[in-house]
């Protein structure tokens, strides 16, 4: 989820408890350097990874394996 780009961190905290920094140190840890320097200069500062700065409210990236992630309170439910 934190890969994509129109899903927030806010959403990533609602299914999985984990802050933006959480996300970033576990992205950190489990990608390449190469890659993770790609993905933080691509989402850093960007106004769709910020739900308080996004300005609209549809176009949240819904992955069709979302109900069967571990640790997912969402599909719990």
């Amino acid at each position: 989820m934190a890969w994509e780009d129109r899903t927030t961190f806010d959403a990533i905290l609602l299914q999985f408890g984990l802050k933006e920094q959480e996300v970033i140190d576990l992205m950190r840890m489990e990608m390449k350097p190469s890659s993770f320097r790609m993905w933080r200069e691509r989402v850093q500062g960007r106004k769709t990874k910020h739900e308080k700065l996004r300005d609209f409210r549809e176009g949240r990236f819904k992955c069709t394996r979302q109900r069967q992630i571990n640790n997912n309170k969402i599909s719990k439910r």
